[in-house]
């Protein structure tokens, strides 16, 4: 058997020898699996070995949220025996909302109560400026989930990799992503043991409408209400020194309306820093008894004790934590504002009234 090549310049085929062709085919075979192994190299990377440290009340607010990942996750592992005949775990979920809401920190409790191998991945992981490679790397991730069962793959930002498909916009590159994760999903779908695909996107709307049929559980994370902005505050305190009542985290709540629990987060950082910009001003220091300990803490001139020295010249040891007030909250606060306007939000509701459910 001989193979032509038919050359742009006009000139008639030549004939190309069978010993040429199949030591091309053993090079382009080589050059395959050697990509492939490469690719499988990098996603070493995003296989999360250790387990986040997140408790699910850890997580303030989305009820709803964390009910369906705990069902889609737990449940059939523990309880295989109810996902047999017509009820079927669910494989693909999409979270989506503003950013900031704590769809990452949905995540992370949930790999954290899971005994799952976890691919994290984001659009730039996919993307690549080779021709065929970001598919392949699509491909390849959905093969090492079904060889690693029971396993998860979580890929924030999908929107970056799964757009609508428009002529104008869209490369052929781009569309060929979407094919591929289209053809790896329907694949997933005929074995429904033991994987399970999240996607996480701010933007829904802009989603190919064929990759969000095959999300048939649609989440949206929304801005926390006024008890979940109180259990952020609590949460993002955790165990510093602090004089602050439960009254005044309600009353940080309050004051909060619109925040995300990123903005919040922001603002109990600033304020916990307060304490700081006091040692590092402070002129004069002296010792106190505070939460039981002793140690120096800054002063004014003329207080008993009072010491002229700066925070440089006293031991580690010897400084005491100093508490944060309620007062360093509320000076954060009244620097802060929210970061997620309300066109958008107009927009997450319009989309979840057509297409989602709401996940607090």
């Amino acid at each position: 058997m001989q193979l032509f090549i038919a050359l742009k310049t006009g000139t008639d085929p030549e004939p190309l020898d069978d010993e040429v062709a199949q030591e091309n085919q053993k090079e382009d075979k080589y050059s395959r699996e050697s990509l492939d192994k490469q690719l499988n190299e990098s996603l070493d990377k995003t296989v999360l070995t250790n387990k986040p440290n997140v408790a699910w009340d850890d997580v303030a607010g989305l009820a709803e949220a964390k009910m369906e990942l705990q069902i889609a996750a737990e449940m059939p592992k523990k309880f295989p025996q109810l996902f047999r005949g017509k009820r079927e775990p669910q494989r693909f979920i999409l979270l989506y909302g503003p950013p900031g809401t704590g769809k990452g920190q949905l995540i992370k409790a949930l790999a954290s109560g899971v005994n799952s191998t976890l691919f994290t991945i984001s659009s730039s992981d996919v993307q690549s400026k080779w021709v065929g490679e970001s598919e392949r790397l699509v491909r390849l991730v959905f093969e090492r989930a079904r060889k690693e069962k029971p396993s998860m793959i979580f890929i924030d930002e999908i929107e970056a990799l799964c757009g609508i498909r428009d002529s104008n916009s869209s490369s052929e590159h781009d569309n060929r992503v979407k094919t591929e994760f289209l053809v790896q999903m329907d694949g997933v779908s005929q074995d429904n043991n033991g994987i399970l695909f999240i996607a996480a996107t701010n933007l829904p709307w802009i989603l190919d409408p064929a990759i969000i049929r095959r999300f048939r559980k649609r989440i949206y994370i929304p801005l926390p209400d006024e008890e979940a902005r109180k259990r952020l505050f609590e949460i993002h305190v955790g165990e510093t020194c602090c004089d602050v009542s439960t009254e005044d985290y309600a009353e940080f709540a309050r004051r909060t309306e619109g925040f995300s629990g990123s903005d919040i987060s922001n603002v109990v950082q600033e304020a916990l820093m307060e304490p700081m910009k006091k040692i590092f001003k402070a002129e004069y220091f002296c010792y106190v008894l505070s939460h039981g300990k002793r140690g120096l803490a800054p002063c004014q001139l003329g207080q008993q004790g009072a010491a002229a020295l700066n925070w440089r010249d006293i031991p580690s040891y010897q400084l005491l934590e100093p508490a944060v007030a309620k007062e360093d909250f509320y000076n954060a606060l009244a620097k802060a504002k929210p970061t997620v306007n309300k066109e958008l939000l107009q927009d997450h509701c319009r989309w979840t009234e057509k297409y989602g459910k709401d996940g607090a």
